[in-house]
Order: structure tokens, then sequence, then C-alpha cells
């Protein structure tokens, strides 16, 4: 079984994952990631972004609370 969470998606893990960062990191809309994905060449639809947004924003948010959690820096 292959532990990967974006296999079998027809784009990248990286587009997928900035996407998802995009989406949560600013106040942008789904279309406004789309229009920017488009600019830098990359053909995705708002539906695709919605459900990668929806599918993978929680295991991305708790990836990023656990590697807050091992910092030491006060």
């Amino acid at each position: 079984m292959n532990n990967n969470p974006y296999a079998r998606h027809r784009f990248p893990a990286e587009i997928i994952s900035h996407c998802v960062w995009l989406y949560n990191s600013f106040s942008l809309s789904l279309r406004d990631i789309e229009k920017m994905m488009l600019y830098r060449g990359v053909e995705v639809t708002y539906e695709s972004i919605r459900n990668w947004v929806n599918k993978f924003s929680l295991p991305i948010a708790k990836k990023i609370r656990t590697n807050r959690r091992k910092s030491t820096d006060k």
C-alpha cells in the first residue's frame, strides 16, 4: 500500500500543497488561486483546488503545528 497521500492525483504534490498553502495562508478565493496558477502556466480548475483544500488542509495544518512544537526558540 502506498503511504503517499498525493498518489493518483493528476498534479504533482508541490502544486497541490502550494495551492492548499495559498488558500490557508492568505485571504484568497479559489478563483484567485486558479488565476495565480494559470499565470504560472498551471491550468487547474477552482473545483480541483477546492477538493484539495478539503482533503489536505487538516493534515498540512497538523504538520505545521507539529513542526512549531519542535522549535525551542522563545
